[in-house]
């Protein structure tokens, strides 16, 4: 179990002192000062501050997740607003956290061999943070992003999104391949430092930076399917992810919380609800998850305090586009409960449990992602596409094992089998990519990027589009727009981006490998 109590802080104190005593050197250095800061302990911070999305920005837009409450501040993509509030957390948490600290170590570890795992590992997670950035923004600042301590690099350009999904290729398959069970061991890395070996370790490395090269690949495959085999094969022939142990996950403890999970938990907890969309496609084919991620509660408001009923039978998902005030006239509306409304919230004690882990890549995913590889002709020797499928089914069902409250198993293996045989979910080639990019909708639950992306990729599962208003012009968001702020701090490079994108900066401007 990684263990995020394994975190480090640093505190440093600054001490000048000047003294001109008779047959002293006069001198402006504490000899007590940290000189140095380990970049081991920098690359814990950044792993630790990676954005990991909020539950209003990417679920909601995929209809997992909504906040019912259209309250000015709150007005996000569930009302198909363009509002700052959602649009920004990612920027403002990654550019001026990991992505300043990942520069920092690599200036220091770039070409010193004693550091030649730690200086790969970071690329790889260097590489995971801009592929997000990418597929939530578009162009963002690549090559010359956190820079301004080293380089007084204070307004960085813009990078093509192309250019950059491109130099993220090579940046995983050199990174990979680099890795060395006979270089340095990272005992401050919070992903897999649990290993206790280098060995160990820098396997688990690899897989991760194959299977975000195979994720990268299947991004290409509207925009371009001969390229998206090519690094599909190279990522297969790597070695990608292959049991739960090789999960990238981060977990909480009581002091160190998931911060995903803060704003709902301690933010008017009656203003959000599981989307309908999500709630009903799990409840209509009997999905054993169910119950570990959603939840009623006699008082959505008092969600910390109370026990949540987890039956099947009684969780409904809160309609999308619909708000406190229009959902009072829907046919069907299920009314009010105490201080919020009557249809399913957040499991707190598991899924929405402030210790509850927090997954960046799974094995779950890569299995579904080569159960679709598969079905393409994409990879050879490997499984075939049902086997990969069910692996990748099975994979998400045993995630639950990490969560706080739940048995292990979470999932008893017949339960498992069962589910997997029903009418609808048996591997069926006719509807392979429909089934197959379904589960990955519901194996990147409380992975909003992911979900996100891949929804806009695949155009599965099959949603309705929101119609709260007309901003989306009918259909759904394709990205987010730029913070605001940076129309003004940033202003030239901004523009040149907008330009760049094919303007303009809205929600249903889409990125480039989204055609």
């Amino acid at each position: 179990m990684k263990k995020f109590n394994r975190l480090i802080f640093l505190f440093t104190i600054t001490l000048g002192l000047v003294s001109c005593q008779k047959g002293f050197v006069e001198k402006n250095t504490n000899p007590y000062a940290l000189t140095l800061l380990s970049p081991g302990i920098l690359f814990t911070n950044a792993e630790r501050l990676t954005h990991a999305g909020n539950w209003e920005g990417e679920q909601t837009i995929v209809q997992q997740f909504v906040n019912a409450y259209n309250l000015g501040a709150t007005t996000g993509f569930n009302f198909n607003a363009n509002n700052d509030n959602f649009n920004n957390p990612r920027w403002n948490a990654d550019y001026p956290g990991p992505i300043q600290l990942i520069e920092q170590i690599i200036s220091v570890v770039k070409n010193d061999p004693t550091h030649l795992n730690l200086y790969n590992e970071v690329r790889i997670w260097r590489a995971y943070i801009f592929m997000t950035l990418v597929d939530t923004y578009g162009d963002v600042p690549y090559s010359e992003a956190g820079k301004a301590y080293l380089k007084s690099i204070y307004y960085p350009k813009y990078d093509k999104a192309s250019v950059i999904y491109a130099d993220l290729y090579n940046e995983l398959k050199t990174a990979s391949a680099a890795l060395s069970p006979t270089g340095d061991f990272v005992r401050e890395d919070l992903l897999y430092g649990s290993t206790g070996n280098v060995a160990g370790q820098t396997a688990e490395w690899k897989k991760l930076g194959y299977s975000l090269l195979l994720r990268l690949g299947m991004r290409y495959s509207k925009l371009d399917p001969a390229k998206a085999q090519s690094i599909v094969q190279e990522a297969f022939a790597g070695g990608v992810m292959s049991s739960n142990n090789d999960d990238a996950f981060i977990q909480f403890n009581a002091t160190y919380n998931n911060q995903l999970n803060n704003g709902p938990r301690t933010i008017n907890p009656y203003y959000y609800y599981l989307a309908e969309p999500f709630v009903t496609k799990l409840k209509t084919t009997n999905d054993p998850r169910l119950k570990y991620v959603s939840g009623k509660y006699a008082d959505p408001n008092q969600v910390l305090a109370l026990t949540p009923d987890t039956t099947s039978a009684n969780q409904y998902g809160f309609p999308v586009g619909y708000d406190q005030t229009s959902v009072l006239t829907l046919p069907g509306y299920r009314g009010q409960n105490g201080t919020g409304q009557n249809y399913s919230q957040l499991n707190y004690t598991v899924f929405g449990s402030a210790t509850a882990p927090i997954f960046f890549v799974t094995n779950a995913q890569t299995q579904l992602l080569l159960a679709e590889a598969a079905f393409r002709g994409w990879i050879t020797g490997g499984l075939t596409p049902d086997l990969y499928y069910n692996a990748g089914v099975t994979a998400s069902m045993d995630q639950y094992s990490r969560y706080p409250n739940v048995p292990n198993p979470a999932i008893p293996s017949n339960t498992e089998t069962s589910y997997l045989a029903q009418p609808g979910i048996v591997y069926d080639p006719a509807a392979a990519l429909d089934q197959i990019n379904t589960q990955y909708w519901i194996a990147s639950f409380g992975n909003g990027a992911e979900a996100f992306a891949n929804f806009r990729r695949s155009g599965f599962p099959t949603l309705a589009p929101n119609t709260y208003n007309n901003n989306l012009q009918g259909g759904f968001a394709r990205r987010f727009a730029y913070p605001i702020s940076e129309l003004s701090a940033n202003a030239a490079n901004y523009q040149a981006a907008v330009a760049s994108l094919g303007g303009p900066d809205n929600l249903t401007t889409r990125i480039f490998w989204d055609k």
